[in-house]
Formats: C-alpha cells, structure tokens, sequence
C-alpha cells in the first residue's frame, strides 16, 4: 500500500469516531461517512458533495402555471394572505387570511378562510355555515372572531406516530401581545382551542409562524418571526423553538444564515419536504422595504392601495436538515416577480406555506400575486419532483463525486434528465477513492432519458447489495445532464 492511499485510509478511520448527538437530534453536521440508510438525498447543498469538476449546482426557475384561486368574495378581498396548502390523503386543503381592508395586525376583521381541490388545479370554496359574516353563513370561513389569532392562523397536519385523532390537525396564530395560541382539529375544518393561554410568546410574530413534526428531531418545530434589532428594528428574521407535547416550547435560537448577507425574510414557510423529510424546504418571502418600481401615477392606474406599493419582493429557497442552521446555497430569487407592474407591489409574491405533489412526476407550490389590489389572488407553479435544484453538467462535460457515506438498498435510482447526446455514468468507489471492482466507470453504463426514478446500472446489473453498509462514494460522469436526487431502495 502506497504512502497517499494510507493516509486517505487514516483520514477515513478517524472520520468514523462517533459525535455525541443531542437529545432533539439534529443531523446538520456530521464526522463520520453520512449515514443515508434509504433515504431520498436531494442536490439541493452541498451535503453529499465533496468534488465538482467542471459541474455545478443549479437553482430551477418553476413553471407559472396561471392563478388557481381568486380573493373575489367580500370577506376575502385584496389583504388575504398567510396561504398555507395541505395535502391530506387524496384532498388538497387551502388556509388563508381573508380581509377586505387593511387595518391593525389582529384586529376583529380578519377572518381565516378555506378552500379545497381533489387536485391541487381546481380549487373550489364550500359553503360552509360555520360564522356569519358580512351578513351570510354562506361562506368559507372556518374562524371568525377569533382576534388576534386570524391575523396569521396557520395549521399542520399532525405526523406524529399515535396522535390523538380529534388533534390530527394544530395551529399556531396570534401577535406579540397576544403570543402564539394553539388549536386543534380532528378535520381541517372545525376548531377549538388546545388551551385558553399562549403555548409561545418569546417572539413577535408579525408574520406567519410555522411549525411540523420532525421525524427526523423527533419533536415538534416552529420557525416563527423576530427581527435582529431590539423591537421591530433591523432585518425581519427567524427563530426556532422546539416542543415535545406542542404546549411546552424550548427557549428559543436564532437561525443563521451562514456566510451571506443579511436580507429581510418576511414569510420563512419551512417544512419537511414530502419526498425526502429529513430535508426542511423553506421558501421563503424575500422583502425589500423602499425598493419602489412603480411610480404614483402607475399605482393609481393598477388601484393598488397608496400605502403598499413602495416596496417589492420575490421568493427564495433555503434549507435545513436541523438545528438553527439555514442553508442559502442559492441567493438568487426562485421564483421572480412576472412581467407586470401589478407584481412589483408592496407584499406580493409571498409563498404560501408547502410544496406538495399534483401528478406523477410534478410537484406544485403556490404563491399570492397582485397583493393589496382588487385581482389578488393564489397562482400555482410546477417542478418535476425533487426539481428544485440539480447537478449540472455542459455539452463539454464534467464529474461530480460524494464524501463516503453509507447506504441500505439493493438498486441505486436516480432522478434525471439529459439531451440526446448527453448522459450520466455512475462509478462507485471505495471511501479512499479507488474503483470497486464490477462497478468502475468501464463497468458503468451510460443513463440517457428523463426520468424521476431510473436504476444505475453496470454489466452485471443493477444490483448494488453487496455494498450496503459498506462506506463507499459515487462519482457521477456526466455530460449535458442533470441530476436531481438519488435514493438507494431495496
């Protein structure tokens, strides 16, 4: 054995000493080769990667896909708001704020109203005849006087194992002065209180404040509004408080944004990607105060109201996998606003809360457009799954190649897409970077097509089992291609 190649294999022993874990766990940094079991790995970071030669990570643009939900009725109107969509077995719900005219955050008001689709496209609003309001029961709210919490309801479908059914559902609304107030549902629709106090009042709340179950911390998350200066002073940022039971709450921490700058993050819309769990996606509202596009005389042609068109903002993309860090691999906007002048106004664009699936191969999330104007409504934008970001190599192409990991599995499926020149050819490598004999890059056999779930494969065959368990890297050879995600199944 030659000098380099012992060293590399000391480097690797000393990699897999164990780091002591906390008892809310969180899996943001690890020493040892990353345990991946079976899960789904997005390339999303740089998590996985440890070499890119002549390939990148690239962020992708999502389809508009046209608005799928009008704020037309009289107890909605143009400051509806704080959108959240939930995807409960077949059935696609839809939570939002409704509010014809603007006012004081928490006042009497604001109401939160609900929409349904069996689709995710086509939306419909039920007669619900729950709260009279503006005279008719004949409506979509699903609570009304209930200040301050419908300034920023936002619920959750409950995860976690053995949950009280007539709690498969919880919210979280409420302002700085008020703190944050849960309810419970056994079905979306009818609420009550989970208790008379506050579960959380450590913040200021003046946006929307999300929270999940985390099977991956095993305990209950919420990312929830502060700001980085004393009161309402310097940047609108995020906190993170975690729970057992959803009524005690850990004191709180900030998240950190890593090496970047600082920008306001209005809305952080963080939770558990659906495909991949352990991967929190946050899409989150990006707002900048005083940037003005329109003038005075634009804004009284689009009807906007005078005092929401002198900022803008677009949508961005973190994430997580634990604890308060936030990963902002991409400054760049995610989704941009569209051409229009009626999308450059105060508070538009703003996400609503998680991307859920609407096909086969597709995926949907939904933002609100044309804020604080008579058109307000929710549009939906498409990605392939796991599309949010890929690996990308040119026509001249390049290589990617992971840190050691370990795996669980019998194939090596792959989501990606190439032209009809390009391809990917996957070669495994002992964790010290040398060929496994059977599936080296001479072994290997070219991957071309789009697909969202296709077998690596090599002469022998797709079979991969005799290296589970076993330390090893990938090194992906790739040539006008993208690579979306891998997962490792039996």
């Amino acid at each position: 054995m030659n000098r380099n190649r012992c060293l590399r294999l000391t480097i690797v022993i000393l990699w897999t000493l164990n780091p002591s874990l906390p008892s809310c766990r969180s899996y943001a940094q690890q020493s040892k080769p990353i345990d991946i079991d079976s899960r789904r790995e997005l390339f999303i970071d740089h998590y996985l990667i440890d070499r890119l030669d002549r390939t990148r990570l690239v962020l992708h643009q999502p389809r508009d896909e046209g608005s799928v939900l009008r704020f037309d009725e009289p107890w909605e109107g143009p400051f509806c708001g704080y959108c959240t969509v939930i995807k409960d077995g077949d059935k696609y719900r839809f939570y939002y704020r409704g509010l014809p005219e603007a006012g004081r955050d928490g006042s009497e008001r604001e109401v939160t109203c609900y929409a349904e689709s069996s689709d995710g496209i086509n939306i419909f609003k039920p007669k619900l005849n729950l709260f009279a309001v503006k005279g008719t029961k004949l409506n979509n709210v699903i609570l009304a006087d209930a200040a301050p919490v419908n300034h920023n309801f936002c619920p959750l479908l409950d995860t976690r194992p053995g949950a009280p059914e007539d709690r498969r559902y919880k919210a979280l609304g409420g302002t700085k002065k008020s703190g944050l107030i849960a309810y419970i549902s056994a079905d979306g629709i009818h609420w009550r209180k989970l208790r008379q106090q506050p579960v959380f009042t450590k913040g200021l709340f003046d946006s929307q404040n999300v929270a999940f179950w985390s099977d991956n911390e095993q305990c209950y998350l919420c990312y929830f509004r502060t700001w980085t200066g004393t009161g309402y002073a310097g940047y609108r940022s995020v906190g993170r408080t975690t729970s057992t039971d959803f009524l005690n709450w850990t004191e709180p921490e900030q998240m950190s944004f890593g090496d970047t700058p600082r920008e306001h993050i209005y809305t952080n819309q963080t939770h558990p990607y659906f495909r991949a769990p352990h991967i929190y996606i946050s899409i989150g509202a990006r707002f900048l105060p005083g940037r003005q596009i329109l003038s005075d005389e634009q804004a009284k042609q689009l009807n906007v109201n005078s005092d929401y068109f002198k900022d803008c903002s677009d949508a961005v993309l973190m994430t997580s996998r634990g604890g308060n860090i936030y990963d902002r691999t991409f400054m760049e906007g995610f989704i941009r606003p569209g051409i229009g002048l009626q999308n450059w106004v105060s508070r538009s664009n703003y996400p609503a809360l998680n991307v859920v699936q609407t096909g086969p191969d597709e995926m949907s999330l939904y933002v609100q457009h044309d804020y604080a104007q008579p058109t307000a409504h929710l549009r939906r934008y498409s990605l392939r799954l796991d599309g949010f970001a890929s690996i990308y190599a040119p026509y001249e192409g390049g290589s990617i190649t992971t840190k050691p990991f370990t795996f669980t599995g019998k194939k090596l499926l792959l989501n990606f897409a190439t032209s009809a020149p390009g391809f990917i050819k996957v070669e495994i490598q002992e964790a010290v970077g040398e060929p496994v004999a059977g599936y080296s890059l001479e072994d290997a056999k070219e991957l071309i097509g789009n697909y969202t779930k296709h077998p690596a494969a090599w002469r022998q065959g797709t079979d991969v089992s005799p290296l589970s368990g076993r330390a090893i890297r990938l090194k992906f050879v790739m040539k006008d291609a993208d690579l979306y995600s891998l997962q490792f199944r039996p």
